[in-house]
């Protein structure tokens, strides 16, 4: 009888140990096969706050937060374009407990600008979700000779212009970029951590131009400190319609028409089923008051995608951005 009983707890031993085996390998980097979520959620914004960026985690994250159950703390960890913020998420387990939100520019362009990332964009994260950013209109300040784009192309050729960006390789630092390739002029890009100091710089006039997110442009139009002058893509901002497109105002070029993305991330190895519940909490919020009303605020029309769409995005439009970035010898290293 007693052979019987350690017989059999030799059975169960082994066969826990098969099963915390097949646990380790279907959850991987340390998730465990538990009921998701048990504790607060992390996202990382890879910008300061006042941004698009900073305000889509906010509003996401407070209508997820409602939806589980468990806090959502949003940590704006900003630094070298993006990349601080992208780096810490890329190296966090794959849980489902640390996210990311960022733009296109250190997934993307960032490919271009340095030798080597910390991480590689294409094998390190999980694509959740990709949200409109409307339309960046470049402005300028009120003191500068320029109310169309062209008239600002002929101040810079007179004066050297300090050009603000939110971070290197944005859309921003690209059009500065092919201005002076088109012109001969000296635009000098003046990176930032974010929108927002970029637009406080621009109001107070201590640089020229900017480009960004209408947005976090918003409170600076409203004071009157700086002017909109043109706007990217083929058709005009239901936000400002009596601004002009580049391509209305004769620059067709690609780097004109470009309109960038931001985006929800995770570590790689995500489980399918925690992406699947993400992705359904961002489709759902997505139709609440508080988000319609940022979308129609600042007019943003498309809705958030799926992470199929997602990834097909960053798959079929990366290789383009990175080929306009490279042949504008836009670089850092």
């Amino acid at each position: 009888m007693e052979k019987v009983h350690r017989s059999d707890r030799r059975s169960f031993l082994l066969g826990s140990a098969a099963i915390a085996l097949l646990g380790t390998a279907a959850f991987p980097r340390g998730v465990r096969a538990q009921a998701w979520p048990v504790r607060p959620i992390r996202i990382i914004v890879s910008f300061p706050p006042g941004g698009l960026t900073d305000l889509y985690a906010r509003a996401y994250g407070e209508y997820i937060s409602r939806r589980i159950g468990q806090p959502v703390f949003v940590e704006n960890r900003a630094g070298a374009g993006g990349v601080i913020g992208c780096d810490a998420v890329a190296k966090s387990p794959a849980d489902g407990y640390t996210l990311l939100f960022t733009v296109s520019a250190p997934i993307v362009q960032a490919q271009a600008l340095y030798k080597k990332l910390p991480y590689d964009p294409s094998k390190d994260f999980t694509f959740i979700a990709a949200f409109d950013s409307g339309h960046l209109p470049l402005a300028v300040h009120r003191d500068v000779p320029a109310n169309g784009f062209r008239e600002f192309v002929d101040f810079a050729k007179k004066t050297t212009v300090n050009f603000g960006s939110y971070g290197p390789g944005s859309i921003a630092h690209m059009v500065a970029m092919q201005v002076n390739k088109l012109f001969g002029t000296l635009i000098e890009v003046v990176h930032f951590k974010g929108e927002a100091p970029m637009w406080q710089e621009l109001a107070a006039g201590r640089i020229h131009a900017a480009i960004g997110s209408i947005s976090a442009l918003s409170p600076h139009l409203q004071s009157g400190a700086v002017r909109p002058i043109a706007v990217n893509t083929a058709k005009r901002s239901p936000r400002l319609p009596q601004v002009a497109t580049y391509f209305e105002q004769g620059f067709p070029e690609k780097v004109f028409m470009l309109k960038g993305w931001l985006g929800l991330l995770g570590p790689a190895g995500l489980p399918a089923e925690i992406v699947g519940r993400i992705s359904g909490l961002i489709l759902e919020g997505a139709d609440t008051p508080r988000l319609r009303q940022i979308y129609e605020t600042f007019g943003l029309i498309e809705k958030p995608t799926t992470p199929q769409e997602f990834l097909a995005l960053y798959r079929e439009e990366g290789p383009v951005m990175i080929a306009i970035a490279r042949e504008l010898g836009v670089s850092l290293d």
